[in-house]
């Protein structure tokens, strides 16, 4: 039985997973922003007031889970706020930053020291913070901040191989969550899935994730994308 931690877990992609992945019988922890009474009823063990900003809120999770051992951490909390050229919030741009580039950095670092070799980690990417994707433009602090992700999971996997951890970049699909409900730009959205099934594909990817195939960007459908 594995211990997955999944930043996020509140609602949508970070819900689903922790809810299919308690179902299956392994240890769900799921860090959420606000206590999940509705995750807690599905077996998920709920570390609720963990803003992955916040060093304070990254120890407490640290404190909740205490000794034991983290096999899988999953980093799927995200920001996007859409502002365009001539109407940018720079203090949004940089709360993106916090939340969707530098959070998966925080988390990883605290927690490292419960994770041993065969571990994994996943990164909640998007296939929007690949530069040769960029088709459209738009969404330029969503972009930025997963690009950098996407630079932070490389360079995760460089490092951390020697300790036989592996790291994978994950893009869950077109989701339809409450985060991408404002989006007006329908050329980053495309057609929408449901969590449920964006969650299966995301777990799919991790469990079959090992150092052959660590440093690599996937679809949540197993497809390879290019940076």
């Amino acid at each position: 039985m594995a211990t997955w931690i999944v930043t996020g877990a509140d609602r949508g992609i970070g819900a689903a997973i922790c809810a299919q992945i308690a179902a299956r019988g392994d240890t769900a922890i799921g860090a959420c922003l606000e206590d999940a009474p509705a995750l807690s009823d599905k077996g998920v063990e709920v570390a609720a007031g963990i803003d992955i900003t916040s060093a304070a809120a990254v120890r407490k999770l640290v404190g909740q889970i205490g000794s034991r051992g983290v096999d899988v951490l999953l980093h799927n909390a995200g920001l996007v706020v859409e502002r365009k050229l001539g109407e940018f919030d720079y203090d949004m741009f940089q709360r993106e930053f916090a939340v969707n580039a530098l959070g998966p950095l925080r988390v990883t670092e605290a927690l490292l020291p419960r994770m041993a070799a065969g571990g994994k980690i996943g990164l909640v990417t998007s296939r929007v913070g690949s530069l040769s994707e960029n088709g459209s433009g738009g969404l330029y602090g969503y972009r930025i901040s997963k690009a950098a992700a996407n630079m932070a999971g490389i360079n995760l996997a460089h490092e951390l191989r020697p300790r036989g951890i592996a790291v994978i970049c994950l893009h869950p699909g077109s989701v339809r969550t409450r985060m991408t409900a404002g989006l007006s730009d329908q050329t980053t959205v495309g057609t929408l899935i449901d969590p449920d099934e964006s969650a299966r594909g995301l777990i799919a990817r991790l469990d079959e994730l090992s150092l052959e195939t660590t440093g690599t960007f996937r679809h949540a459908n197993g497809q390879a994308l290019p940076w």
